[in-house]
């Protein structure tokens, strides 16, 4: 009998892995001590639970440990890289450059400082059907570039439509420009492989609840060393980390933080080809099952092009609210789980230039670690008959 629901919004978030668990459990208990407080052995040991983690976090990004900042989540880390360039640099230049299809935390932050005076442009993406829909050239970003341009802002992998953006060579762009490039690689990190200097991004943001880590607890890269990239603070205080965030560290979360990277590194490989297998299968399945479903967003293949796990897909003639609303047997979502209270339909679907009932007929698959193929068999077969059901009903009107 298979367990009710199944859960497939792991772009939303990611179940904690047990493993995880077990590396938080003795900083709970045992070793609780605030790492600000080195006078004694407790305070000691929650401050090397903390460089451990730094260390090793880093090192999965080929960074520095002196580069790795911890946030409460990769909101905060997006509006310390943006709104912390943009205090910081504001001499320099008032321009800033992203892309319409930014996860809100950072757009919203965007809108923030365009009220501020700063001169904000968002980049539009490759149009659907394309193969490539959702990608942004780093030609446009070149194009889009000025004397008083500070920073460029442009997510490693989309958060509804998994597109992954050619940010190799959109960083190539920027440092030759000598403009600072920042990322959103919250989808990204943990799912594929990230090279921070490969990339030449100059800040970059992440989470732990993507990759199952606990949730609370975040980071953000901030570039050392060619260029060396400062920041203006958010939150003032006793400046613990690096004095640009304050506030006392979340040790157990911050060594979960760690557990859970390192174990995504350790299965990238095999657990990718196994996400996508997966994710074909749910695709091909439901396109067998329903008439008149639509890919959205860029092309399961070749594999650079979207996250392993992501599909993203509308059907025809069916309100994708409606279609999980009306369902109990599996979780899925109809846009960024951040913006799930808003019933505006997905800005990142609207921005593919779709057609407006395909929008709001679009529904967010996120396949994580721990579903199985079984459980894709069982959203085909509930899937099919929610459709059938919300069409027939159509129908009746």
């Amino acid at each position: 009998m298979m367990p009710k629901p199944v859960y497939m919004d792991n772009h939303a978030t990611t179940r904690v892995d047990p493993r995880v668990v077990e590396t938080m459990l003795p900083l709970l208990s045992d070793n609780y001590g605030n790492p600000s407080n080195t006078g004694h052995l407790f305070g000691r040991r929650a401050a090397a639970a903390v460089e451990s983690a730094r260390a090793s976090i880093a090192a999965a990004l080929a960074a520095r440990p002196d580069e790795i900042l911890f946030t409460s989540g990769a909101t905060e880390s997006n509006n310390l890289a943006i709104r912390g360039v943009a205090q910081r640099y504001r001499k320099r230049g008032n321009h800033l450059i992203s892309v319409v299809t930014e996860h809100s935390s950072v757009l919203e932050t965007l809108k923030k400082l365009a009220r501020d005076g700063f001169d904000v442009t968002l980049l539009p993406v490759v149009q659907a059907p394309s193969d490539r829909a959702g990608l942004v050239t780093a030609q446009s970003v070149a194009d889009a570039i000025r004397d008083d341009t500070i920073l460029v802002s442009v997510a490693l992998a989309n958060n509804e439509i998994g597109a992954i953006q050619p940010l190799e060579e959109i960083g190539r762009v920027c440092k030759e420009r000598r403009v600072l490039l920042h990322s959103d690689a919250t989808q990204a990190v943990g799912k594929m492989a990230v090279d921070v200097d490969r990339l030449q991004v100059d800040l970059m943001s992440f989470s732990a609840h993507k990759l199952y880590g606990p949730k609370g607890i975040g980071a953000l890269y901030v570039r050392r060393r060619h260029p060396s990239v400062w920041l203006e603070p958010l939150i003032s205080g006793g400046g613990q980390e690096m004095r640009l965030r304050s506030g006392t560290l979340n040790v157990p979360g911050i060594a979960g933080f760690a557990r859970a990277l390192e174990l995504c590194l350790a299965e990238l490989p095999a657990e990718a080809e196994r996400l996508r297998s997966l994710r074909d299968r749910l695709f091909e399945g439901l396109k067998a099952a329903v008439s008149d479903v639509v890919l959205n967003g860029p092309a399961l293949s070749p594999a650079h092009l979207r996250l392993p796990g992501n599909l993203n897909v509308s059907f025809a003639r069916v309100d994708g609210d409606a279609l999980l609303l009306t369902n109990g047997g599996f979780a899925a979502s109809t846009g960024s789980a951040c913006s799930s209270s808003c019933q505006e339909p997905s800005h990142v679907l609207s921005a593919l230039g779709g057609d407006p009932d395909l929008v709001r007929g679009g529904v967010r698959f996120g396949l994580g670690r721990f579903n199985t193929l079984e459980e894709v068999e069982f959203v085909i077969g509930e899937t099919e008959r929610s459709v059938n059901r919300l069409r027939g009903m159509v129908c009746e009107r």
